[in-house]
């Protein structure tokens, strides 16, 4: 079994920097200031042929008595509970802090192995500097620069030299595991949701926009199924989106919903359904995501008001009729199975075989009921059609004059397969080849 590797220490002293660099991977934001990362970050690196699991946490607190930064405390605790060893980051520029001794002192009562790692030190006399560290009592101080990649491998293979016998087997990154992001604007309660789908308070939950800063995945097992769910970062309209940090925010949502199968949009019942909310379905689209909608915070409404907010999403969100719509309360787990079985269902969609014959025939019955609009003199001639790729279904169709059909031919075309192959939940996207005219040179 891969050992757990858990980076800590306060805010700002290289953490991420760090992650990122045994993972060899950006998947953590790294921005010069404080509390930037706040859930768990899980990541794979591998040393040789030793492989291991490395967590990034947000800065540890320890005098931390409210809001945001004792949530990030408690994460960070719970995952030191649950690490084999843990990489306790220290500032070389700034020397020891008094919040560095309080980590120092819960570090040793948590009974983990651990290495003091002295980050930022190019530059920088090594020895002394790293002499002054001796004085938190948890070990021989290891000078690296996380930046520069300076002295990471000789601390990595000081950290695994006690996992002599890692087995590299098991390893299931070739299984086909949905990858499913949770998106939406922000405080609609999508963290709340994975919480719920987890069955445990794997991230952040807080009442307050924007808690949530990075991409956060995290594998899970439901009902014998394996998946791997991404909490995401709320999307805010653009002009609103001030900060640096909230940009990388967005930017990482964006890359979320392109690396995953499927896509679950989070929406608040008690707030109008926006703009917003029909761009960040317009991208989910774009990409050919599979797609689930979930309308949050359900309970406690009234018919009336109940009834108001399905219209309006008929009206707004009508071209995402072929996504599954369920109405629940992350917050009391209502509604939670059924959406996790609309995402089975649109995954297996989305990945989807459709046979040549089948979706030539499928593509004649289309034509038999509506034919596609004349060109001129002529019209075109859809002949046969194949499958070209699945998330999502691609459906490539071969004929004569395809150049001149519409794109509300292309729409027709389009749901007729979703229809006729009941493809609920995924998009599915027709390409049109057109075959040469042998005369074309000589014309």
């Amino acid at each position: 079994m891969k050992p757990t590797i858990v980076i800590v220490g306060r805010p700002n002293v290289g953490k991420s920097t760090l992650f990122n660099r045994l993972t060899r991977t950006r998947d953590a934001i790294v921005v010069d200031a404080p509390g930037i990362t706040r859930d768990r970050h899980y990541g794979d690196g591998r040393v040789g042929e030793k492989p291991y699991l490395v967590v990034d946490t947000g800065g540890l607190d320890p005098s931390a008595e409210a809001g945001v930064f004792q949530q990030m405390a408690r994460q960070t605790r719970q995952a030191v509970d649950e690490s084999d060893a843990v990489l306790f980051v220290v500032d070389a520029r700034e020397g020891v802090q008094p919040q560095d001794q309080m980590i120092a002192s819960e570090l040793r009562k948590a009974g983990r192995n651990i290495f003091l790692v002295v980050n930022k030190i190019d530059g920088l006399p090594q020895a002394s500097t790293a002499a002054e560290f001796h004085e938190l009592g948890v070990g021989d101080p290891l000078t690296i620069s996380a930046a520069h990649g300076d002295h990471i491998s000789d601390l990595m293979d000081l950290v695994l030299a006690a996992y002599p016998n890692v087995e590299t087997g098991g390893d299931h990154s070739g299984d086909k595991i949905p990858r499913i992001a949770v998106v939406g604007r922000p405080n609609v309660g999508k963290s709340t949701l994975v919480n719920a789908v987890l069955g445990a308070e794997r991230v952040i939950v807080f009442d307050e926009p924007g808690t949530t800063r990075d991409a956060v995945y995290v594998d899970f097992e439901r009902e014998g199924k394996r998946y791997t769910l991404i909490d995401t970062a709320g999307v805010r309209r653009r002009g609103r989106v001030l900060e640096a940090v909230e940009k990388f925010s967005v930017i990482k949502t964006l890359q979320a919903v392109a690396d995953a199968n499927v896509v679950i949009l989070v929406l608040d019942a008690r707030q109008e359904i926006a703009e917003q909310d029909a761009h960040i379905a317009g991208f989910i689209l774009e990409q050919g995501r599979a797609l689930v909608v979930a309308v949050n915070k359900w309970d406690g409404l009234d018919d009336y008001e109940r009834d108001t907010i399905k219209r309006n999403l008929l009206r707004k969100l009508e071209f995402l009729d072929f996504a599954p719509l369920h109405f629940i309360s992350a917050l009391r787990g209502q509604g939670v199975g059924a959406v996790m079985r609309s995402v089975d269902a649109a995954y297996a969609a989305a990945m989807s075989k459709l046979s040549t014959p089948r979706l030539t025939r499928a593509i004649q019955a289309a034509v038999a009921r509506q034919q596609p609009p004349r060109a001129g003199m002529s019209r075109p001639k859809l002949r046969y059609a194949h499958q070209g790729g699945s998330n999502p279904p691609r459906i490539i169709i071969h004929g004569n004059g395809l150049d001149h059909i519409s794109a509300s031919y292309r729409r027709y075309l389009e749901r007729f397969l979703l229809e006729t192959f009941k493809l609920r939940g995924t998009p599915v996207k027709v390409e049109f080849r057109s075959g040469r005219n042998p005369y074309a040179r000589n014309a």
